[in-house]
């Protein structure tokens, strides 16, 4: 129903409008066709309510014909929790986050009667433990300060911060209502690797800077890097921080392709790339080849940008590539502010499957082993840890800062705030409801102003049911999580701690040479910082 072309999603107000116009000129003959005018002209008058009205996406893109989906949410509850949950993307726990995210924004009471889900009787199953002395927060503006000893200009980050995803990808007034949202809550948007448009500008929110390996909008014109663009637009006070994506959870190892056809005036502008050419996205970087070259770079952002908080993101894939990294920190003594782990079930768009699926490190065990990883090497004090990978509820952002994080990022989170039904359309171009489209006419059902107060709503409703959960365990602050503040129910019933499950390596225990009984020492002797490439035995 929300697929269809520009004429047949007017068509039923079309249809009335002219059924009421044949009614009126029939009444000249028949005053019983009074009764259809009158019942048409309502409709008609629905229909041009619908295309006026800011508040429903669905409605200004499918008048009258939308309040179907409505309709039906009315019935009954059970009806509406699954038309507003529906299971049509057959991801585990989708409807839950979703219903979530829709009343947070809102505003909407988040309570539910008869509400537990069969799933905690499920081996896997996780929960929080509590006290039965509670305490209370106030506030729940929870802050992480960004930036390590070689940063001149730190970042104190919300929590909570929308993740990656790029102009292009999103419309216009998608990320103009994100960023609005951002300035307006508080906290940081990533630009995503689409560069830096008009319309993060115009929001004036907090930037973290994503760079891919297109380097948009610090490129030459045959696409390396350029030290000379880059500075000028790091130098942006809205630029708050520089991240260097080497991969994404949806896809990770995996370029892309922006056809010519799909480039528009304004994305050309945004990513520094010239109009009737195809927009190429490497999987690799030219940049760098080696973790010493990476090393490099990230001092040479850091300089670039007058001392801005410089990182990167990945999902884990060979581990031993990430020690590469890490002992090229070692070395060289060039370490990133911060470093954004990336889940392999994160990714909102469009995404080979068997990539989506089945490639990359999911984001629990990406999370514990970059922390490990970084305490290991005696460098976990000096670098951040930002999550991102499905993290929309309070206990999905709990379980990750216990897991090591620092803060978190959401994309499907804000994507839902903003009014998206994943409708599963990202790359068709024809998004019902204005998110994931450059098509002018269904961008105008996103209406900026409107959505970017449910952005902000949901940021501060999220970080109050944090501070809820962390009081409920008598922390101070959610950042006080540890790993045994959480229990998981193994496959043979059996409940563990999750110190036990997601154990700890002490700080320096790489460097000293301890064995860790978990293997990190192992990996750890067959990373080399000149080369991702492993040792030859290993080949």
């Amino acid at each position: 129903m929300f697929r269809l072309k520009h004429h047949e999603r007017y068509a039923t107000f079309a249809l009335v409008g002219a059924l009421t116009t044949l009614c009126v000129a029939l009444a000249f003959w028949t005053p019983w066709a009074w009764l259809g005018a009158l019942l048409f002209g309502a409709l008609t008058t629905l229909g041009l309510h619908d295309i006026t009205q800011t508040r429903h996406s669905i409605l200004r893109n499918y008048p009258v014909i939308g309040h179907m989906r409505f309709l039906f949410e009315g019935i009954r509850p059970e009806i509406r929790q699954y038309l507003i949950e529906s299971d049509q993307d057959e991801e585990p726990f989708s409807r839950e986050q979703r219903a979530i995210v829709y009343q947070r924004a809102k505003g909407e009471e988040g309570k539910r009667a008869f509400g537990t889900k069969e799933r905690v009787y499920d081996a896997g199953y996780a929960w929080l433990t509590h006290s039965v002395a509670p305490i209370h927060i106030d506030n729940a503006d929870f802050r992480v300060p960004i930036g390590g000893p070689d940063c001149k200009q730190p970042y104190d980050a919300s929590l909570y911060n929308i993740s990656a995803m790029s102009f292009g990808s999103l419309s216009a007034n998608a990320i103009l209502a994100l960023n609005t949202g951002a300035k307006s809550g508080g906290f940081a948007h990533d630009t995503g690797e689409g560069g830096i448009s008009r319309y993060h500008r115009q929001g004036g929110g907090d930037l973290i800077w994503e760079i891919g390996s297109g380097y948009f909008g610090c490129r030459t014109i045959d696409g390396a890097f350029d030290p000379g663009r880059f500075a000028e637009t790091a130098a942006d006070p809205q630029v708050r921080m520089i991240e260097v994506k080497l991969s994404q959870g949806a896809k990770p190892g995996h370029g892309g392709v922006l056809p010519a056809s799909k480039i528009t005036p304004e994305i050309a502008e945004a990513r520094g790339v010239p109009m009737g050419e195809d927009c190429v996205s490497p999987a690799a970087h030219s940049a760098f080849s080696t973790p010493l070259e990476f090393a490099a770079f990230l001092g040479q952002l850091r300089e670039l940008s007058g001392g801005k908080p410089v990182g990167f993101k990945l999902c884990i894939g060979h581990r031993r590539e990430f020690m590469c990294m890490v002992k090229a920190m070692v070395e060289t003594g060039i370490v990133p502010d911060f470093i954004v782990v990336d889940g392999t079930e994160g990714g909102t768009g469009a995404a080979p499957l068997e990539f989506a699926n089945h490639v990359g490190m999911p984001l629990v065990e990406g999370l514990t082993f970059v922390h490990n990883t970084l305490r290991g090497a005696g460098l976990r004090d000096r670098v951040r840890i930002g999550a991102a990978g499905k993290l929309i509820s309070a206990f999905d952002i709990a379980r990750a800062l216990a897991l090591g994080a620092d803060w978190a990022n959401s994309a499907r989170g804000f994507m839902f705030a903003v009014g998206c039904i994943q409708a599963q359309a990202c790359h068709t171009n024809e998004c019902p409801v204005g998110v994931a489209t450059q098509d002018k006419l269904r961008q105008r059902a996103l209406v900026p102003a409107d959505k970017a107060a449910r952005v902000a709503r949901f940021h501060e409703n999220t970080l109050k049911a944090l501070a809820e959960i962390a009081g409920a365990a008598a922390l101070p602050d959610p950042r006080s999580f540890r790993p045994h503040h959480f229990m998981f129910r193994e496959k043979d019933g059996e409940m563990r701690p999750g110190n036990e499950v997601y154990a700890e390596i002490a700080e320096g225990s790489l460097i000293d040479g301890q064995d860790d009984g978990q293997g990190y020492l192992a990996r750890w002797s067959r990373a080399r910082a000149e080369s991702f490439r492993p040792p030859e035995d290993d080949l």
